[in-house]
């Protein structure tokens, strides 16, 4: 079984900075983590890995920093890393990234690929579904559940707003999972070892055979307008008392301002 886990590495919340230019994200130099929904994608390649054999490969889009995300990853149960790293990728949207990753993909071989649901920067969801579209393969998305895996077949759960589906894919097949999949890892002493000693494999355009037209700004279609911090508003009022005063307050309150 080969397992490819696609990972992100997202500026830390609290210091995320936008290039007034291009208007994306910046990266360099800013304090950065594993998107958390990475972490359950790659705990459910590594369960699956242990259970039924086979090798769990991570793979990121992103600038050399990215490096780190990548031995974290070896410290929680993967096998092989690969930093897919070229000036021309710069400034992908989730297309440009999406086929970037695609090629890299078929590069590598992959009988399931996962991903998070999203990332936590863009939260956009797309990125993972667009992947397996340029692969041409199926993909579920939102699997809260893995019922089975045999004879070329996987059985999962997905999540819906007022319960769960039950989906069957023949594989190779991508899966976007959500944080109620399972409970990520904590890293072993052995892995941490291992992380440092890694030799982590870059891809850069040539290597995965990417048109340049389809990467980085030249590839994305996606075109950013304007980017701006919503005003803070200085009229929030707190309302005190038991629920049936909050509520009746609320209402006189709204009164006065016609929203009712």
């Amino acid at each position: 079984m080969k397992i490819v886990v696609c990972i992100k590495q997202v500026p830390d919340t609290a210091e995320i900075k936008i290039n007034p230019e291009t208007n994306t994200l910046v990266r360099e130099g800013v304090p950065s983590i594993i998107n958390p929904y990475d972490l359950h994608a790659l705990e459910a390649g590594v369960q699956i890995k242990e259970e039924l054999g086979g090798t769990v490969t991570v793979i990121t889009m992103g600038p050399p920093q990215a490096e780190s995300a990548l031995r974290e990853a070896i410290s929680l149960g993967a096998d092989e890393v690969i930093l897919i790293s070229d000036r021309a990728f710069a400034g992908s949207d989730t297309w440009a990234t999406s086929y970037t990753l695609s090629r890299a993909i078929k590069k590598i071989g992959a009988d399931i690929i996962f991903c998070g649901k999203q990332a936590i920067d863009g939260d956009t969801a797309q990125v993972g579904p667009e992947t397996a579209e340029f692969l041409g393969i199926p993909h579920i998305s939102y699997v809260k559940k893995i019922e089975y895996i045999r004879d070329g077949v996987i059985r999962v759960q997905r999540m819906m707003e007022d319960g769960y589906d039950v989906v069957e894919s023949p594989l190779p097949v991508l899966l976007t999972v959500v944080k109620e999949l399972n409970e990520p890892r904590m890293p072993s002493i052995r892995g941490v070892l291992a992380s440092r000693r890694i030799e982590i494999k870059k891809m850069g355009m040539a290597d995965i055979e990417a048109r340049e037209d389809c990467v980085g700004l030249k590839g994305s279609p996606t075109k950013v307008k304007n980017i701006f911090a919503p005003e803070r508003r200085k009229d929030s009022m707190m309302i005190d008392g038991t629920p049936e005063e909050q509520v009746e307050k609320l209402i006189e309150e709204m009164r006065k301002i016609k929203c009712l």
